[in-house]
């Protein structure tokens, strides 16, 4: 049904109602009626949603949509490993770290790596969010984290994560791997999520793409070497 795969996409790229409503060109009351079941929605606004996200518009009305269809199931794993990983070095002196620190640790792992050696660790496509470069399959893999006990969101403080226990890293990483991942967890642990996304804010993947436009790996290598990670 169309109005689960509307639910999928909003949970998936962590959009509010209004967003959504905003995005298909209906009001917050209409769009609600449509995720509900009880509303119709138009081709236009299938093909306003499509533009915007970047799914084939045959995938929005076919009776199933995948949302990772671009990207290998090997990417996600692997990416999961990574975020577990840097959780377990990278989160501050109290085991937490916010979600938006912590996305900007793995996009700086990601785009280091290709820095060094021509292709992304993970192999995800980052986007050009508010806060910084970000898969759209980021908040989703957080929550399946989350049910899989492996990590905690805090109980006063929604933004803030914590790992279950100590991860020892993947064998789906290798030992070079690792070792980019602690060097640029230590770089910026203990310092506050502003000051991270400052830092990405002012590369040249964030400022040379427009909102919610797809980042290309290779503009990093336009950067400084002071200034990947």
């Amino acid at each position: 049904m169309i109005n689960n795969k509307l639910k999928q996409i909003r949970a998936a790229f962590n959009y509010s109602q209004g967003q959504m409503a905003g995005i298909l060109g209906v009001s917050r009351p209409t769009y609600a009626e449509i995720e509900k079941g009880t509303g119709e929605i138009t081709l236009s606004s299938l093909e306003k949603l499509s533009e915007k996200i970047g799914v084939n518009i045959g995938s929005l009305v076919s009776s199933s949509i995948n949302l990772t269809e671009q990207e290998d199931g090997q990417a996600i794993k692997k990416y999961k490993n990574m975020l577990l990983y840097i959780l377990s070095c990278g989160a501050d002196n109290d085991g937490k770290i916010t979600k938006t620190k912590l996305a900007k640790l793995l996009y700086l792992v990601d785009f280091a790596w290709f820095y060094n050696y021509s292709e992304p660790m993970s192999g995800m496509k980052y986007r050009r969010l508010q806060y910084g470069p970000v898969p759209d399959q980021y908040f989703r893999v957080l929550e399946e984290l989350v049910s899989d006990d492996q990590i905690k969101i805090a109980e006063k403080d929604a933004k803030m994560i914590s790992a279950i226990e100590t991860i020892p890293p993947s064998n789906l990483l290798s030992k070079k791997e690792i070792s980019l991942i602690e060097k640029v967890c230590k770089k910026w642990q203990n310092k506050n999520t502003q000051e991270i996304v400052d830092f990405t804010h002012n590369q040249l993947p964030w400022q040379l793409c427009k909102e919610n436009e797809l980042i290309p790996y290779e503009l990093i290598i336009q950067e400084d070497p002071e200034h990947v990670y």
